[in-house]
This record gives C-alpha cells, structure tokens and sequence, in this order.
C-alpha cells in the first residue's frame, strides 16, 4: 500500500463519537473499589464521558424491600418500603470517578415483577413486566426525586434516561412482546417527565438497530416523550445474527422440547471436571473466526437507522466486534484493529457510541478465573490493558482535524492521517475477521512537508507489541495469577514508544513498514520544536 499525503489536502473536525461513553456490566460493582478505580483510568486515560450499565434496580441493590425480607415473616410481604441508598452510593462513585451516569431504568425490582421469579443468570435480574404500572411509575417518580435531591437538577439535566436494555430478547433481557414494551416505555417516560420536564429520556435500547422506526412512530403518534434513539450493534452475535431484520425471525427458536433435547446431547459430550470456559467456548464458538460477517454491518445499519430517528439524537450505547462472551477473539489485536476501523468510519452516522465494555470484572454470565476468558472488557480482571483499550488511546492521542486523504485499491491495509498538537499522525491497520495467516504487506507513506520533522516515533499492536494474552500464553495460561505476575504483564505490555527509521528528501518525508494482519501503527510525526 502507498500513500502520498499533499500539502494542502482538506481536513474537517475529528468526530470522537466513541469518547461519549461506555458500556459496563452491573450497577453493584461500582460499588467495588477495584473496578471503580478500573472506570476512573478509563475516563482519565481514554477521555470517555459517560457510562451505562444494567441492574440499578436489581435485587441487591436493595431498591424494594418488605418486612418478610427483613424477617422472614411470612404475610409481611406487603408491608414494603423503597430505599436508593446503594443506588446514591453507586453514582457517588460514578461522579467521583469523573464520569456521569447514562442511567439504564431497568430491571424490575422483584416485588414489583408480574412474575417474582428472577432470572437464573444475570446476577438473578428479573426481566418481567411489572405487576402493575401505576406502582411501577410511582416507584419511577420516586427515584427521580432521590436524585434530584442528592445531585441537584443542573447536574441530573446532563445525564440520560433509558428504559430497559435489549426488550426485543425475550431471553435473557425481557419477558414481553413489542407492545409490552411500548406500555412500559410509555409510563416509564412519562413518569421521569411529571418529576422534571428537562431530563432526557429515550430508547429502545435494542440489540441489532432493531424497532427503532417502530419506537419513533409510536411515540409521535401517541404524544409519548422520546428525547433520543439508542440502539445497540455488534458483528458476531449468538442471538441475532448481524442483519436489520426483526430478533424474532433472526432467532432459531426452538420448542421446550427441542432444547432440553439438544441439551443433553450436546452436555453429555463433557467429562466431570471439565472447565467451564471450555466448555462455555464450545457451546458459543466464535463467530468472527467460524462464520462470514460483515465487518461494515455496524456503519450500514447505522445509515439506516439514522433515516429512522425523525430528527432525533441517536446513541448507539452498545457496540463492538462480537458480542459473544468467552470467544477468544475478544482478547487479540484483532479487536485492536477492529476498534480503530470501525470508530473512524462510523464517523458522523451517531451522536454518540459507547463501546462494550470496561471490565473482564463482568458478572452477566460467570466470573472466571482464567485472566484472559474472552471477556468483553478494555482491562482485564486484574487491571491489564488489552490491545482494545490501546486501540482507543490512538484513537484518543491523534489531533482534531482528520485529513481527507483517499486510500489506493487493492489492499488490505487502510489509514487515516490527523493534524493536531504538535504535528501529524498517522494511523496505519491492516483489519480481517478471519484473521488468516497471510504475509506482511509492505506499506510505504509519503508527506509533503515544508521542512524534515523534528521527531518521528512509532508506537504499535502486533504480535511482540501491546499484547498481553501472547505473554499469559507464554507462561502457559495460569487459571491463576499472584499480583506481581499481574504487574509483570502490565510493565511489558504496555505501549512502548519507538524511533523508526525514515528519510526527507526534497521536501517529501518517507516511512516503510510491514503490516501483519490486525496490526496497528501509530506515526506521530513533531513539526514543530
């Protein structure tokens, strides 16, 4: 790949679109000092603004409580009281970490659920509709008074209000239909609105860009307020596939039957003592290595789902490569590479994005103890940067003007090129799914300069480069890890800042490299002294 940058080549504002927000897993663990100081390096190193995650109004976090529970008496289960202390506690951390809340209403409080039997995963959330909307709406008011009176209104008229994560999965995120949802969105914003006009409210906080042009109808036609669109993308996902179409005809739904079938089929492969990530690995595979994707899903879906919104603001508030926990891919520079890709060329399509998420320290489906499992997280349980979250500190390092420069046919490597600071970047990557095992292709860059730059450095993601599942490997994959070993890690995976070797010559600067596939370079070039 050759690419000439001229003087003079147009540039417009960086859209840092991903610096918006972030994904997280559960309310409760910011309530623990290790994933809190994980979220405050997240906002400091990173620059992300907001955070979201599920749960404020799960089981512990205490929101409804009844005198049985308090004692075990039974017929004292009416006699309830509601209390958002951890709550408070939970976004005292958040703002302390110099965050604001992306605040997910969601899920239902047991004692409130039409069906008070919570779920079996998912830290025992309960995803059913409650018994009754008017209590649901009256406990709704209540803690937007308790926040209100904690944080102030000008501070809670900077956060956002979402109703429920993903109700267009029946399993595992909502036991309702379409209309079930559009019920509670409806008294769930009106109930925020009675309490306080300015706040924002919105959803449908969909998987897959799905509902939206049903959400924005329903609720122009119905008078319902809706002050923002958010919507989630991934490219490999185990419920829904990667396309437009409606969750229920992308699912392979089967009967009780067939499942419990498949089931015990499929476990009794396994021998006692088998370990659960390899398990859970057979049983999820991982999409981006075993099937065709499309790599660009996220960017077309989100051309579409802008014609959608009807003016209004739209969030993709989940998003990343695959949303298939414990897939190997989650922790390879191919996430890196993927990262860089996507953030650039979803550009202009939202408002703002929230990449999925912080932490390995994750609890939706189970808490392994290998370091590396696969995890959704930037870090991993133990706090090491994963090539994901140097990806994002490229991202975050380049200038604020993004050159127009055009990329030549015919490779697979791409770039982006940025003014800023001191000088130039330029971002080189080379991003495939498969991963194939391909040679090096040669990539030579060339800028018009008026003089020689005062410095050049290189920093990367390659296999020796900000690669720490390659070391944990090395040392043979310990389920287990002492805290030096976890500092060891740290110290040696952390991007390194280099001197590469490049000429000017009639007032044209030069730099060659070789790219491996998923490899990411980042050239800063100092202009001035």
């Amino acid at each position: 790949m050759e690419l000439f940058i001229k003087k003079g080549t147009p540039a417009h504002r960086f859209d840092r679109h991903w610096q918006f927000g972030i994904g997280s897993d559960h309310a409760s663990q910011m309530l623990r000092k290790d994933y809190c100081e994980q979220v405050k390096l997240i906002h400091d190193v990173l620059g992300i603004r907001y955070i979201r995650f599920h749960g404020i109004f799960c089981d512990d976090m205490d929101t409804v409580q009844s005198f049985e529970d308090v004692l075990g008496i039974p017929g004292t289960d009416r006699l309830r009281e509601w209390s958002f202390r951890k709550c408070g506690q939970v976004y005292d951390n958040v703002l302390d970490c110099g965050m604001k809340p992306f605040v997910e209403l969601s899920f239902m409080p047991s004692p409130l659920a039409k069906d008070k039997t919570p779920h079996r995963g998912l830290y025992g959330a309960n995803t059913n509709m409650p018994e009754n909307l008017d209590e649901w709406a009256r406990f709704i008011r209540a803690f937007i008074r308790y926040l209100l009176h904690r944080y102030g209104e000008e501070e809670v008229k900077t956060w956002y209000f979402e109703v429920w994560n993903e109700p267009d999965l029946q399993h595992p995120f909502f036991k309702g239909t379409q209309k079930d949802y559009f019920a509670l969105y409806d008294v769930t914003a009106r109930a925020v609105k009675e309490v306080c006009p300015d706040l924002r409210v919105g959803g449908p906080a969909t998987s897959g860009s799905h509902w939206v042009g049903d959400f924005v109808r329903h609720c122009r036609e119905n008078n319902i307020p809706a002050d923002f669109v958010s919507t989630h993308q991934y490219v490999g996902d185990p419920f829904i596939g990667v396309s437009a179409e409606p969750a229920e005809t992308a699912v392979n739904i089967l009967t009780p039957e067939e499942q419990a079938a498949r089931n015990r089929e499929f476990f009794a492969s396994f021998q006692e003592g088998t370990p659960l990530l390899e398990i859970l690995r057979k049983l999820f595979g991982d999409p981006t290595r075993e099937q065709e994707l499309d790599r660009d899903v996220f960017v077309k879906n989100a051309e579409l789902t802008r014609k959608q919104t009807d003016g209004l603001p739209l969030y993709y508030d989940e998003w990343n490569m695959c949303a298939t926990f414990s897939a190997y891919s989650n922790d390879t520079r191919k996430q890196a590479a993927y990262l860089v890709r996507t953030a650039l060329n979803m550009e202009g399509k939202a408002d703002g994005t929230c990449v999925w998420c912080v932490s390995d320290i994750f609890e939706e489906l189970h808490q392994f103890s290998e370091e590396f499992h696969g995890g959704f997280g930037l870090l991993t349980q133990g706090g090491i940067k994963k090539t994901s979250f140097h990806a994002l500190k490229m991202l975050a390092d380049v200038g604020d003007s993004r050159l127009e420069v055009s990329m030549p046919e015919g490779s697979e490597v791409e770039a982006a090129a940025f003014c800023g600071g001191d000088g130039m970047q330029i971002l080189l990557y080379r991003q495939n799914l498969k991963q194939p095992d391909l040679p090096a292709e040669p990539v030579s860059v060339s800028v018009e300069l008026d003089r020689a730059p005062y410095e050049v450095t290189l920093q990367r993601i390659d296999e020796t480069h900000c690669n720490p599942l390659k070391l944990w490997e090395d040392m043979g994959s310990p389920a287990d890890l002492r805290r030096a070993e976890i500092e060891n890690l740290k110290q040696r995976s952390e991007m390194q800042t280099e001197t590469p070797e490049w000429q000017f010559e009639n007032g044209v600067f030069r730099y060659e490299a070789e790219l491996q596939v998923n490899d990411v370079y980042l050239i800063r070039l100092r202009l001035v002294p």
